[in-house]
C-alpha cells in the first residue's frame, strides 16, 4: 500500500527527516509518535505530496509520488493539525462546497454527505457557522472533508490536539470505525492515544525512525530487562530477599509495598521463573500473584527520544 525508502528532507542545513524507510500494509492504523520537532509533520506532508523530499522515494499503491502526484493525491485524504475550514460558512454549505471541489457527481453528492454526517455525528451542527463550532466539532468537519472522496488512505496530523478528554474519545471512536475499511496514518505525541487507537507504532526522533512495531513488540524489545512482579499475603521482605534472591539468575529484588508485600524481581531470562516459583513453594508463604512486567510505553518513549 505505502512504501517509503530512505526518505530525507532538509530545510537549508537542517535535516528534518533523515533517511527513514518503512512499509504500511492495507488496513493498518499506524501511529507516528515523536516529540515536538521530531519530523512527524514533515514526513506526513511528504507522504501526501504537499512537500517534495530532498531524496528518497515514496510509492503509494505501486505509483511513485513524483511520477503521478495527482493520481496519488486522489487516493488520499489529509487532515492537517489545524483543519483548513472557512469560518463564515455553514457546515452544510461547506461540505457541499468540498463535494463540488472533489467533483462528486450530483447523484452521489447528497448521499456521500449524508454518510459522512452520520459517520462523524454532525447532524446537530449542520446549520451552524463553522466559526461557532467547538474544537471537537471542527475536527469532525475536517475529517468529513478529508474523507469526502472516499479515499483508500487517510493521513491525520495530531487529530486530537487541543481536545478535551470527552472529545478525544469521540474522535478516537470515529477513527476506529474508519479504520475498519481504510489505511490510516496519524501523528501524535499522546502515548495513550496511540496505544488505544493504533495497530502499529513508529517512533521518530530527530528525523530518524527509532522504533517500529506493535505496542507489545516495542515493549518487549526495548531495554532488555526481564521483570517479575510477586505479591505475597503473609511474607516478610527480608525473608523473600534471602530465599528468592539466592536463586541463580535473579539479579535484583526490590520491595514495592509492604502490606500486602509486592516485590519486583529482575531476572536474566524467562526460564528463571520456574526456579523462583520452586523457591517460593519451599517456604510457608501464600503467593497471591506472579506475573511478568513490561516497561511502559511512556518509559520507552522517553528513553528513545531523550536529547542525548
Amino acid at each position: 500500500m505505502i512504501q517509503v525508502d530512505r526518505l530525507t528532507r532538509y530545510y537549508g542545513n537542517v535535516c528534518a527527516v533523515d533517511g527513514i524507510s518503512f512499509h504500511i500494509r492495507k488496513g493498518e492504523i499506524v501511529g507516528l509518535l515523536g516529540p515536538n520537532g521530531a519530523g512527524k509533520t514533515t514526513t506526513l506532508r511528504m507522504l501526501t505530496g504537499f512537500l517534495a523530499p530532498t531524496s528518497g522515494t515514496i510509492r503509494i499503491q505501486d505509483t511513485a509520488i513524483d511520477e503521478d502526484p495527482l493520481a496519488v493525491k486522489k487516493c488520499m485524504g489529509y487532515l492537517p493539525e489545524s483543519a483548513p475550514l472557512y469560518p463564515d460558512m455553514l457546515v452544510f454549505d461547506y461540505l457541499g462546497y468540498v463535494a463540488d471541489i472533489r467533483q462528486l457527481p450530483p447523484f452521489a453528492k447528497d448521499t456521500r454527505i449524508d454518510e459522512l454526517v452520520d459517520l462523524c455525528d454532525l447532524s446537530a451542527v449542520m446549520h451552524k457557522p463553522v466559526a461557532e463550532l467547538s474544537k471537537g466539532y471542527k475536527q469532525r468537519v475536517g475529517l468529513a472533508h478529508a474523507m469526502m472522496s472516499d479515499p483508500d488512505i487517510l493521513v491525520l496530523d495530531e487529530p486530537t490536539s487541543g481536545l478535551d478528554p470527552n472529545q478525544i474519545v469521540e474522535i478516537r471512536e470515529i477513527i476506529r470505525r474508519i479504520g475498519r475499511q481504510k489505511t490510516i496514518i496519524l501523528s501524535t505525541h499522546i502515548l495513550s492515544e496511540a496505544e488505544a487507537t493504533c495497530d502499529r507504532i513508529m517512533i521518530i526522533h530527530q528525523g530518524k525512525l527509532v522504533a517500529d512495531g506493535t505496542t507489545e513488540s516495542i515493549k518487549q524489545s526495548a531495554g532488555g530487562l526481564n521483570l517479575l512482579h510477586l505479591v505475597f499475603e503473609d511474607a516478610a521482605f527480608d525473608d523473600v530477599r534471602r530465599v528468592v534472591g539466592a536463586v541463580p539468575g535473579v539479579t535484583d529484588i526490590q520491595s514495592i509495598t509492604d502490606h500486602p508485600l509486592h516485590v519486583r524481581l529482575t531476572i536474566e531470562t524467562d526460564a528463571v521463573r520456574k526456579a523462583v516459583y520452586g523457591a517460593i513453594r519451599s517456604q510457608d508463604w501464600t503467593l497471591m500473584e506472579m506475573r511478568p512486567e513490561t516497561r511502559s510505553l511512556e518509559a520507552i518513549f522517553r528513553d528513545l527520544t531523550q536529547e542525548n
